[in-house]
């Protein structure tokens, strides 16, 4: 994104920020509830959040990711970095899980998700510029795209248990192969998600700056926290679960 600090789409910050508070919430919750047994924190069932509150921060997250690579200038230098994150995420988590019985697993993820994603988009710009197609016909195929892959999220379920191959595991097809697995986000729905993100990005950022009135200049102050989390949310993501773990360990050592 443009680094102006007076052009600079702020707003796509303050909205992956906030996403970003919700999954640090959403992690506490769930590490007190099944590893240290310190809350009830039953809303992690509820309609309410499972159904609701749940995707509606996690279609930002993923959305304003989609937003952001139309921002880029190498998505496929975003790509490599952000796959050898997640790659090496899930080879700690392997260790953990089958060396230590730490039960964190973590094969498909939010971050192998959106490394998907980059690298999908990055195909579509480099197909794009070599074959001179207009951009508004890409728009139209990428808008179709990311529909199809959110309904697909619907329909996949129609596959559960009728295949059983490992490498299908990203897809979100529930298969017997299927080892238990944390922070699981798969490709369907969420690279629909993705895409539609990415038609927004070039629709309504072509010129690639905020799309606020300079008026707008005094929310800034307001959304500056929200605004340094989204600058930083890889940082942020990766470091957050092992303090949260440790607090939260700390925690059950004072309570019990």
């Amino acid at each position: 994104m443009s680094r102006k600090s007076d052009t600079r789409a702020y707003e796509l910050d303050a909205m992956r920020g906030l996403a970003m508070i919700f999954v640090i919430w959403m992690h506490i919750s769930w590490d007190l509830r099944y590893i240290f047994d310190l809350a009830d924190c039953r809303y992690l069932d509820a309609p309410w959040f499972e159904g609701a509150m749940h995707p509606f921060f996690l279609v930002i997250f993923v959305g304003v990711s989609g937003v952001c690579c139309t921002f880029s200038r190498s998505n496929v230098r975003r790509g490599i970095k952000l796959i050898s994150v997640a790659l090496g995420l899930t080879a700690v988590t392997v260790v953990a899980t089958y060396g230590f019985g730490a039960d964190c697993l973590i094969i498909f993820n939010v971050l192998h998700l959106l490394s998907c994603g980059i690298f999908i988009y990055a195909l579509v710009e480099f197909v794009e510029k070599k074959a001179k197609i207009d951009h508004k016909l890409t728009n139209v195929l990428l808008g179709l795209f990311g529909i199809y892959g959110i309904i697909l999220g619907d329909t996949i379920s129609y596959f559960n248990r009728t295949v059983n191959c490992p490498l299908l595991i990203p897809t979100g097809i529930i298969m017997d192969c299927t080892p238990g697995m944390a922070d699981y986000m798969p490709l369907f729905p969420w690279i629909g998600v993705f895409m539609v993100g990415a038609l927004v990005g070039r629709v309504c950022y072509k010129d690639k700056k905020t799309v606020f009135p300079p008026k707008f200049k005094a929310t800034r102050k307001i959304t500056a926290p929200l605004e340094f989390i989204g600058r930083h949310s890889l940082v942020i993501y990766i470091v957050h679960q092992p303090v949260v773990l440790g607090i939260c360990y700390l925690l059950s050592l004072v309570i019990k």
